[in-house]
Protein backbone atom coordinates (compact mmCIF):
# COMPACT_ATOMS: atom_id res chain seq x y z
CA UNK A 1 0.00 0.00 0.00
CA UNK A 2 2.82 2.40 0.89
CA UNK A 3 4.44 1.88 -2.51
CA UNK A 4 1.13 2.58 -4.28
CA UNK A 5 0.75 5.81 -2.30
CA UNK A 6 4.22 6.96 -3.41
CA UNK A 7 3.72 6.15 -7.08
CA UNK A 8 1.99 9.45 -7.98
CA UNK A 9 4.83 11.38 -6.33
CA UNK A 10 7.44 9.32 -8.17
CA UNK A 11 5.69 9.99 -11.46
CA UNK A 12 5.67 13.71 -10.70
CA UNK A 13 9.40 13.63 -9.89
CA UNK A 14 10.18 11.74 -13.09
CA UNK A 15 8.05 14.14 -15.12
CA UNK A 16 9.71 17.20 -13.59
CA UNK A 17 13.19 15.82 -14.16
CA UNK A 18 12.30 15.16 -17.81
CA UNK A 19 10.97 18.71 -18.16
CA UNK A 20 14.13 20.17 -16.66
CA UNK A 21 16.47 18.06 -18.78
CA UNK A 22 14.51 18.83 -21.95
CA UNK A 23 14.62 22.53 -21.15
CA UNK A 24 18.31 22.26 -20.37
CA UNK A 25 19.02 20.69 -23.74
CA UNK A 26 17.16 23.51 -25.46
CA UNK A 27 18.84 26.34 -23.58
CA UNK A 28 22.35 24.85 -23.45
CA UNK A 29 22.28 24.03 -27.17
CA UNK A 30 21.37 27.65 -27.99
CA UNK A 31 23.42 29.57 -25.44
CA UNK A 32 26.21 27.22 -24.43
CA UNK A 33 27.07 26.21 -20.89
CA UNK A 34 28.65 29.50 -19.82
CA UNK A 35 25.83 31.57 -21.28
CA UNK A 36 23.03 29.62 -19.58
CA UNK A 37 21.43 30.47 -16.24
CA UNK A 38 19.30 28.25 -14.03
CA UNK A 39 16.51 30.82 -14.21
CA UNK A 40 16.38 30.37 -18.00
CA UNK A 41 16.13 26.60 -17.66
CA UNK A 42 13.37 27.04 -15.08
CA UNK A 43 11.44 29.35 -17.40
CA UNK A 44 11.83 26.98 -20.35
CA UNK A 45 10.68 24.02 -18.22
CA UNK A 46 7.63 25.83 -16.87
CA UNK A 47 8.72 25.10 -13.30
CA UNK A 48 9.67 27.50 -10.51
CA UNK A 49 13.39 28.09 -10.06
CA UNK A 50 13.17 26.54 -6.57
CA UNK A 51 11.81 23.33 -8.11
CA UNK A 52 14.78 23.10 -10.45
CA UNK A 53 17.14 23.41 -7.48
CA UNK A 54 15.15 20.70 -5.70
CA UNK A 55 16.12 18.20 -8.41
CA UNK A 56 19.53 19.57 -9.42
CA UNK A 57 21.96 21.44 -7.20
CA UNK A 58 23.49 23.36 -10.09
CA UNK A 59 23.45 23.83 -13.83
CA UNK A 60 26.56 21.61 -13.92
CA UNK A 61 24.45 18.72 -12.60
CA UNK A 62 21.84 19.30 -15.30
CA UNK A 63 24.51 19.45 -17.98
CA UNK A 64 26.29 16.28 -16.86
CA UNK A 65 22.94 14.44 -16.59
CA UNK A 66 22.24 15.32 -20.22
CA UNK A 67 25.68 14.05 -21.28
CA UNK A 68 25.15 10.84 -19.29
CA UNK A 69 21.78 10.23 -20.98
CA UNK A 70 23.29 10.70 -24.42
CA UNK A 71 26.14 8.26 -23.73
CA UNK A 72 23.62 5.72 -22.41
CA UNK A 73 21.56 6.09 -25.59
CA UNK A 74 24.64 5.47 -27.74
CA UNK A 75 25.31 2.34 -25.67
CA UNK A 76 21.81 1.13 -26.50
CA UNK A 77 22.37 1.74 -30.21
CA UNK A 78 25.47 -0.50 -30.10
CA UNK A 79 23.64 -3.45 -28.55
CA UNK A 80 22.96 -5.17 -31.91
CA UNK A 81 26.73 -5.63 -32.44
CA UNK A 82 27.06 -9.08 -30.85
CA UNK A 83 29.04 -12.14 -31.93
CA UNK A 84 25.96 -14.38 -32.23
CA UNK A 85 24.57 -12.27 -35.09
CA UNK A 86 25.49 -11.88 -38.73
CA UNK A 87 27.44 -8.70 -39.56
CA UNK A 88 24.94 -7.44 -42.15
CA UNK A 89 22.00 -7.62 -39.74
CA UNK A 90 23.96 -6.25 -36.79
CA UNK A 91 25.39 -3.24 -38.63
CA UNK A 92 22.05 -2.54 -40.28
CA UNK A 93 20.30 -2.42 -36.91
CA UNK A 94 23.07 -0.29 -35.40
CA UNK A 95 22.98 2.28 -38.21
CA UNK A 96 19.17 2.51 -38.07
CA UNK A 97 19.19 2.88 -34.28
CA UNK A 98 21.85 5.57 -34.41
CA UNK A 99 20.03 7.57 -37.07
CA UNK A 100 16.73 7.18 -35.25
CA UNK A 101 18.28 8.55 -32.07
CA UNK A 102 19.91 11.40 -34.00
CA UNK A 103 16.58 12.32 -35.62
CA UNK A 104 14.66 12.33 -32.34
CA UNK A 105 17.39 14.00 -30.27
CA UNK A 106 19.17 16.35 -32.66
CA UNK A 107 19.52 19.15 -30.08
CA UNK A 108 21.08 16.77 -27.55
CA UNK A 109 23.47 15.50 -30.21
CA UNK A 110 24.50 19.05 -31.15
CA UNK A 111 25.01 19.87 -27.49
CA UNK A 112 27.45 16.97 -27.14
CA UNK A 113 29.28 18.01 -30.31
CA UNK A 114 29.62 21.53 -28.91
CA UNK A 115 30.92 20.11 -25.63
CA UNK A 116 33.66 18.20 -27.47
CA UNK A 117 34.59 21.19 -29.65
CA UNK A 118 34.96 23.35 -26.54
CA UNK A 119 37.39 21.00 -24.83
CA UNK A 120 35.09 18.35 -23.32
CA UNK A 121 35.18 20.01 -19.89
CA UNK A 122 32.30 17.92 -18.58
CA UNK A 123 33.22 14.60 -20.17
CA UNK A 124 34.72 12.89 -17.14
CA UNK A 125 37.54 10.38 -17.01
CA UNK A 126 34.93 7.78 -16.10
CA UNK A 127 32.88 8.73 -19.17
CA UNK A 128 35.91 8.42 -21.44
CA UNK A 129 36.89 5.05 -19.97
CA UNK A 130 33.32 3.79 -20.33
CA UNK A 131 33.13 4.85 -23.98
CA UNK A 132 36.47 3.18 -24.74
CA UNK A 133 35.37 0.00 -22.96
CA UNK A 134 32.10 -0.18 -24.90
CA UNK A 135 33.94 0.42 -28.16
CA UNK A 136 36.59 -2.19 -27.32
CA UNK A 137 33.90 -4.82 -26.81
CA UNK A 138 32.40 -4.12 -30.24
CA UNK A 139 35.83 -4.05 -31.83
CA UNK A 140 36.41 -7.54 -30.46
CA UNK A 141 33.14 -8.70 -32.06
CA UNK A 142 34.18 -7.29 -35.44
CA UNK A 143 37.63 -8.87 -35.14
CA UNK A 144 35.89 -12.20 -34.51
CA UNK A 145 33.77 -11.79 -37.64
CA UNK A 146 36.89 -11.00 -39.64
CA UNK A 147 38.68 -14.05 -38.23
CA UNK A 148 35.67 -16.20 -39.15
CA UNK A 149 35.77 -14.94 -42.72
CA UNK A 150 32.44 -13.11 -42.47
CA UNK A 151 33.97 -9.68 -43.06
CA UNK A 152 36.75 -8.17 -45.10
CA UNK A 153 39.87 -7.25 -43.06
CA UNK A 154 39.00 -3.66 -42.20
CA UNK A 155 40.20 -1.63 -39.20
CA UNK A 156 37.30 -1.96 -36.71
CA UNK A 157 38.04 1.27 -34.84
CA UNK A 158 38.15 3.39 -37.98
CA UNK A 159 34.97 1.65 -39.11
CA UNK A 160 33.13 2.69 -35.94
CA UNK A 161 34.48 6.25 -36.19
CA UNK A 162 33.21 6.41 -39.78
CA UNK A 163 29.76 5.09 -38.84
CA UNK A 164 29.51 7.46 -35.90
CA UNK A 165 30.45 10.40 -38.12
CA UNK A 166 28.03 9.42 -40.89
CA UNK A 167 25.05 9.04 -38.55
CA UNK A 168 25.81 12.08 -36.36
CA UNK A 169 26.17 14.44 -39.31
CA UNK A 170 22.43 14.51 -39.96
CA UNK A 171 21.75 15.88 -36.48
CA UNK A 172 24.88 17.94 -35.79
CA UNK A 173 24.88 19.64 -39.19
CA UNK A 174 21.22 19.46 -40.16
CA UNK A 175 21.19 22.81 -42.03
CA UNK A 176 23.99 21.58 -44.32
CA UNK A 177 22.42 18.16 -44.77
CA UNK A 178 18.99 19.58 -45.59
CA UNK A 179 20.53 22.10 -47.99
CA UNK A 180 22.37 19.30 -49.80
CA UNK A 181 19.03 17.50 -50.11
CA UNK A 182 17.31 20.67 -51.39
CA UNK A 183 15.02 20.92 -48.38
CA UNK A 184 14.39 23.32 -45.53
CA UNK A 185 14.46 20.67 -42.83
CA UNK A 186 15.23 16.98 -42.67
CA UNK A 187 12.18 14.71 -42.71
CA UNK A 188 11.74 11.17 -41.42
CA UNK A 189 11.92 10.01 -45.05
CA UNK A 190 15.36 11.63 -45.38
CA UNK A 191 16.61 9.64 -42.39
CA UNK A 192 15.15 6.46 -43.87
CA UNK A 193 16.96 7.12 -47.13
CA UNK A 194 20.15 7.92 -45.22
CA UNK A 195 19.94 4.59 -43.40
CA UNK A 196 19.38 2.74 -46.67
CA UNK A 197 22.32 4.49 -48.36
CA UNK A 198 24.77 4.14 -45.47
CA UNK A 199 23.90 0.49 -44.87
CA UNK A 200 24.17 -0.46 -48.54
CA UNK A 201 27.45 1.42 -49.01
CA UNK A 202 29.06 0.07 -45.84
CA UNK A 203 27.98 -3.53 -46.36
CA UNK A 204 29.31 -3.52 -49.92
CA UNK A 205 32.70 -2.59 -48.51
CA UNK A 206 32.98 -4.81 -45.45
CA UNK A 207 31.25 -8.09 -46.30
CA UNK A 208 33.10 -10.96 -47.85
CA UNK A 209 31.87 -11.82 -51.33
CA UNK A 210 31.64 -15.41 -52.56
Amino acid sequence: MAKTARDPEERIRERNRRLILKAGIDVFSRKGFDGTRISEIAEASGLPKANVYYYFASKEEIYTAIIAHLISSWDDALKPITSDREPADAFGDYIRAKLDYTRKNAAESRLFASEIVHGARFLTKKDREHMREITDKRVAVVEGWIADGKMAPVDPRHLFVMLWAATQYYGDFEPLASDALHGRKLRAADYDKAAETIIDTVLRGILKRP
